[in-house]
């Protein structure tokens, strides 16, 4: 290892060992490589999210000043990193090496992108169409280019998709604990026709008489995250044993935060959910039992499916 990917490793350990307590937790169990590369593009991740929403390692959101100003920035140095050029930024660098040593395809950052440019215009969804739509662009493609980090090949469409299918359960757990948090900033990721159900098209979500009808849709958000959930495990019982035991580790550990997140009800938003590591700990070794079972078999009739990859999409040059 270089003096140079040693230093992006660490940095980037750094980032995720204050930013996701969760996801730094299972990836542990990865071997060494796909451990650091998992950090290197974790690191990318994070930094697109914070310098979107001027926040500091995934917490204390706040309105951006000049929105369009942070997107075209986050769009130059992601297309200066995807040319091989360093930019001197940690987080932009990490992302040019695992790129480079992985060869994840250039649109899956810039699909990632697309979902920061929808946070930037306060964009919210109609229908639940839209809203797997933004759950794939902000996480469904991040579980792709893991699956890129992991070594699986890119024509296994069906285990790419799974993989896609995790990072959408992760996103429809992550806005069921953020209801009220994300409506403080002026953001709502509850579909309309869901809200008007419930009698919330113009509601004030930060409002606490609307925790019981919020508790409703959330039992929604968190069926929908089941769905895709345990879709994502038939992919994960194709891959080599640690990371097979490290994806099945991160799903039951954001799995949990929607299951309390509807076993609280209307207390949910009360305070942030958090899992303890003693409790992190009681589902990794969960997933390590199953991880020895057989794949299930389920298929994916019904699903939400992301976009085919452009046939023009190049891996990232070193």
């Amino acid at each position: 290892m270089t003096a140079d990917r040693q230093r992006l490793v660490e940095e980037a350990q750094r980032s995720i060992a204050t930013g996701s307590k969760s996801f730094r937790f299972a990836s542990q169990i990865f071997d060494l490589a796909t451990r650091e590369r998992s950090w290197l593009l974790y690191s990318w991740c994070r930094a697109c999210d914070d310098i979107t929403d001027s926040q500091t390692l995934g917490h204390d959101a706040n309105l951006t000043g000049d929105p369009a100003a942070r997107l075209a920035f986050l769009t130059e140095m992601t297309d200066a990193a995807l040319a091989g050029r360093t930019t001197g930024i940690a987080a932009f660098d990490a992302l040019a090496a695992v790129a480079a040593e992985t060869g994840i395809p250039s649109d899956l950052p810039r699909e990632h992108l697309a979902g920061f440019a929808r946070d930037s215009a306060r964009w919210s969804p109609a229908n639940v169409e839209e809203l797997l739509s933004y759950c794939f662009q902000v996480a469904g493609v991040v579980g792709v280019m893991m699956a890129h980090v992991m070594d699986v090949d890119p024509a296994e469409c069906d285990t790419m998709d799974r993989a896609a299918d995790l990072g959408i359960a992760f996103q429809l757990a992550n806005i069921a604990r953020d209801i009220v948090d994300d409506a403080r900033v002026g953001r709502c990721y509850l579909p309309a026709d869901w809200r008007a159900v419930e009698g919330l098209a113009s509601a004030d979500l930060t409002d606490p008489r609307h925790r019981p009808a919020l508790a409703r849709i959330t039992r929604r958000l968190a069926d929908l995250a089941d769905a895709y959930r345990r879709s994502s495990k038939v992919g994960a019982a194709r891959l080599p044993f640690r990371s097979r035991w490290a994806v099945l580790s991160a799903a039951g550990i954001y799995g949990e935060v929607a299951t309390r997140a509807v076993a609280l009800g209307p207390r949910a938003w009360d305070r942030r959910i958090s899992i303890s590591k003693a409790e992190k700990f009681a589902l990794v070794i969960e997933a390590f039992g199953e991880a020895l079972m057989p794949a299930p078999k389920l298929g994916r009739a019904g699903l939400w499916s992301r976009p085919p990859t452009p046939a023009a999409a190049q891996p990232a040059q070193p």
